[in-house]
Formats: structure tokens, C-alpha cells, sequence
């Protein structure tokens, strides 16, 4: 009777059956990689990247601490959403060991142009941008245009937009802790010294750690620490702890820290009921009510708006592809990485995806490369990654624990991080070297990413004319550039 029962036991050959379709499906053995292998680089990759889950819901509060827009909860489980979306569709669409989450740069231009801007734009006016945006990026890539577009968009305006992007979301860093203080149009450097009256022990703290948490990641980083900007922030924000923690003697503000600790360990599905209240679908909800934009103006705004997140995220998309497969043999004969149409359609979909969620444009994280250095070759490691993103849901309330001042030091050190393609830019030819710093200085020192885009375009069509090399301007540049003139003459 017994030797009956162990006879059939359908368990083991149920699993190993299941094991050997999910082996067959994203080919791991096939690939020379392995089960532990795979998993061991989904959690590398969740570790490396979580900190965009703490990031990117603080970079919708403004100067005073508020969060105007959406709240920082509803915000949490949207990018939560959007990071699982698009992840799952790089696991099972692209079968690629890539993970995908709301990317800062485009998180800054949401927050810092259509939010912040003049425009009088509403989140879910927002939300919109980003899904017409992606769907934009469907087309361009299922019909092979987007292809020729990149190819059309001069180089010395393309490889500095990274560039551009990195000096906004330090800026923004910056901001945020205090580092750099705006004050009724004058701009400096924050103060230290605390026996001013007119600084305060909290803030100069602040600043202060958001520096050395930046200087801890950079330490990290460079002894090749797994997940070092996660850690370089988990640090900065045990070290703003204890330093607050000192000041509550005698520092008003110190206190009100821990009082806030307290009323923020809440229920976590208050923030999955905040996020339907606030997010999810508010893209369709209230995002086609327009109030303070002219029906002309809001035509060339919808134009160039979408564009220029599409670009974003092409632009972002295609060099993490080609940064993060080239440190695992991801590439094919030309050197191109293998799948990348069904990874650039897995990235526009999850920004679909994403804007219905309320988050903003999902794009593939360059962090993905530290799962592909640690072996990930196959869709199981980003499956991994997703899993990871659905537990991580759940504790929004020990998220919004992380300090400004830590979430600040990941900014700063992801502008750092950015400013490496601005070697490529042939900085001894004037025609090409002022197009590239004006993209550069646009979007940092003018706060609008699209601006920057638009005016390194349209000084590069006007030099190259001037200068009889018209004939390099492609169809593309022409028709973009007059679409951001347009806008820069008749709105805002």
C-alpha cells in the first residue's frame, strides 16, 4: 500500500514539469545560465533599482513640504504599478533580464515643466502627456519609424540630452535638500553654520547629509557594492536620524520630525486607497479637462509635449539597452542588443500602462546591468525583479520614512551618473559645441527638459543653415524644431 502511494506522487512531477515549461519558455538552460542564477540577478536588479520607489513620489513635493498635486502614498503604489508592468512585459514579451520603473528624468519634466510650470496643468492632465507619449512610442516602434527618427535628431543634440537631464534632477537634488536655496529670485549656496539665528540645526543638517550621502554612494559604487545607491540612501537616512535625534533638545523642528514618524506608520492599504482616490485612472477621469490653455495653444502644447516624452524615453531606453547588454554578451553579430524592438515595445507598453496606473513614463533602468553583470541572461530574472515590486507595494508606509535628504543623495548621484555622454560632443567644432550646451544649459538652468530639446534643435537647424550645411538636416530635425518654435512663440 505504501510502495502504492509513493508510486504516485504527482507533486514532484508537476513541479518538475512546470520547471522544465518556465526552463523551456525563457530558454535559461539554453542561455547557460540556471534557476539560482536568474533569481540571484532579479534580486540584484531589485536591490539596485527599489530606490526609485522612494524617489521618484518625493520629487512631487514642493519648496514647503507639501505634496499640491498627488499624494505621496497614491503616487508610491502608481510607480509601484508601473514598475510591475513594464518589468513583466521585459520578462515575458522581451524575455530580456531588463527591469523597468518610472524614470527620474521624466519624472522631473512632469513635476518641474507641466506641473510646476505656467501652463496651469493638472496631474491627471499630466498623466495624459505621459500616455499619448507612449502610445506615440507603440507606433514609432511597430512601424519601424522610430528608428528613423533617432537617426534623424542631430548627435550633438542627442548624446547631451542625458546630460541635460542629469543637471535637472541634481538641481532638483539639490533643491529639494536645502543644498541650493531659492529665495524671491536669488539663487546660493546653503549655510552650515548653526550659531546663525537665520539657520536652522534641521536644515543644515539636511544639507549636509544629503552631501555625504552622496559621497557615500560614490564610495560604494566604486568598490562595486550590489545596490549602492539603496544602501548609500538606507545610510544617509539612519545617519539624518540620529543627528535630528541630537538636535530634538533644543531645535523645535527636531521634534516635529518625530511627531510626523509617528502619524506615518499607518495601515499600507491606506495608500492602495489613496492611489484609487488620487491615481489610478485619472488619466481618463479628469485628464481631457483643460481650463487655463487656448484650444490653439493647447494643440501645439499636446504636440510638442508628447513628443518630447516619447524622445525621453527613447533616447533613455535605447542607451540602457546598449549600456546594460553589453556587460553580458546581449548583443547580436552588428552589435546591436538581441530582441530590442520587442524590448522597446515592452517599454512602450508599460508607459501605457503606467499613465493609467498614474505613473509617470516607465522606462528600462540602467541599474538592470548589475543583474546582467551577476548573470542574468533570460526573462526569469526580470520575472524575479517583478515579484520583488509586488511585495515591495506593501510597505509604503517604511518608505515614507526615507528623509529628503536621502532621497536627494540618489538624485544627485543618478545626475552624476548621466553626465557621462556629454565626452561625445565634438567641443572643437562651434556648430556643433553650441547646440549641445545650449541643450544642456536650457534644462538646467531654464527648469524645463522640452525647452532644452527644443532649443538645441533649433540652434542647430539655424547654425548649420548659416554655416552651408544644410544638407545634414533631416527631415525629422526641421519638423521638429518648428514644432517647438511654434510653441515658444505662441504659449506660455
Amino acid at each position: 500500500m505504501k510502495r502504492k502511494e509513493r508510486k504516485s506522487k504527482p507533486e514532484g512531477k508537476e513541479r518538475a514539469g512546470f520547471l522544465k515549461r518556465m526552463d523551456g519558455f525563457f530558454g535559461i538552460t539554453a542561455s547557460g545560465s540556471t534557476f539560482r542564477t536568474e533569481i540571484v540577478a532579479g534580486l540584484t536588479t531589485f536591490m539596485a533599482m527599489v530606490y526609485a520607489l522612494l524617489v521618484v513620489p518625493g520629487m512631487y513635493k514642493v519648496g514647503d513640504g507639501t505634496y499640491p498635486y498627488v499624494s505621496f502614498e497614491a503616487v508610491y503604489i502608481a510607480t509601484a504599478l508601473g514598475a510591475i508592468a513594464g518589468t513583466m512585459l521585459m520578462a515575458f514579451l522581451a524575455k530580456m533580464p531588463l527591469a523597468q520603473a518610472s524614470g527620474l528624468g521624466a519624472t522631473a519634466y512632469v513635476t518641474g515643466t507641466l506641473l510646476g510650470g505656467s501652463m496651469g496643468l493638472s496631474y491627471a492632465n499630466a498623466m495624459l502627456f505621459v500616455l499619448l507619449g507612449g502610445l506615440i512610442f507603440v507606433l514609432l516602434t511597430a512601424t519601424g519609424l522610430r528608428k528613423k527618427i533617432l537617426e534623424g535628431i542631430p548627435k550633438e543634440v542627442k548624446v547631451t540630452v542625458p546630460v541635460g537631464i542629469g543637471m535637472f534632477i541634481a538641481f532638483i537634488g539639490f533643491n529639494n535638500a536645502g543644498i541650493v536655496n531659492l529665495h524671491e529670485g536669488s539663487i546660493g549656496f546653503a549655510s552650515f553654520n548653526v550659531l546663525n539665528e537665520a539657520v536652522t540645526y534641521k536644515a543644515a543638517m539636511g544639507a549636509l547629509i544629503a552631501l555625504l550621502g552622496a559621497i557615500a554612494i560614490a564610495v560604494l559604487a566604486k568598490r562595486n557594492v550590489k545596490g549602492a545607491i539603496l544602501w548609500g540612501m538606507l545610510g544617509s537616512a539612519a545617519l539624518y536620524y540620529a543627528l535630528i535625534g541630537l538636535g530634538c533638545a533644543w531645535d523645535e523642528g527636531c521634534r516635529a520630525v518625530f511627531t510626523e514618524i509617528a502619524g506615518s506608520m499607518e495601515d499600507p492599504f491606506k495608500a492602495f486607497a489613496a492611489w484609487g482616490k488620487e491615481s489610478a485612472a485619472q488619466v481618463f477621469l479628469s485628464g481631457f479637462s483643460f481650463h487655463e490653455i487656448s484650444a490653439g495653444q493647447l494643440v501645439v502644447v499636446i504636440i510638442t509635449t508628447s513628443l518630447s516624452l516619447c524622445m525621453l524615453n527613447m533616447f533613455d531606453t535605447l542607451g540602457t539597452l546598449y549600456g546594460a547588454c553589453s556587460k553580458g554578451g546581449l548583443l547580436d553579430e552588428e552589435g546591436n542588443p538581441v530582441r530590442a524592438n520587442r524590448c522597446m515595445l515592452a517599454d512602450a507598453i508599460g508607459t501605457c500602462a503606467g499613465a493609467v496606473f498614474g505613473a509617470t513614463t516607465v522606462t528600462t533602468y540602467v541599474e538592470s546591468s548589475s543583474g546582467v553583470a551577476a548573470g542574468g541572461r533570460t526573462g526569469f530574472a526580470a520575472f524575479v525583479t517583478g515579484l520583488c515590486f509586488i511585495v515591495a507595494m506593501f510597505l509604503s508606509p517604511i518608505a515614507k520614512l526615507i528623509p529628503s535628504a536621502a532621497t536627494s543623495a540618489a538624485l544627485i548621484w543618478v545626475g552624476v551618473l548621466m553626465m557621462s555622454s556629454v565626452k561625445d560632443v565634438a567641443w572643437d567644432d562651434p556648430a556643433a559645441a553650441l547646440p549641445a550646451f545650449l541643450t544642456i544649459a536650457v534644462m538646467a538652468f531654464g527648469y524645463s527638459i522640452s525647452y532644452g530639446i527644443g532649443v538645441g534643435l533649433i540652434s542647430c537647424v539655424l547654425v548649420k543653415v548659416c554655416t552651408g550645411k544644410i544638407r545634414e538636416l533631416t527631415p525629422v530635425t526641421w519638423i521638429i524644431a518648428l514644432l517647438f518654435l511654434v510653441m515658444f512663440l505662441f504659449t506660455n
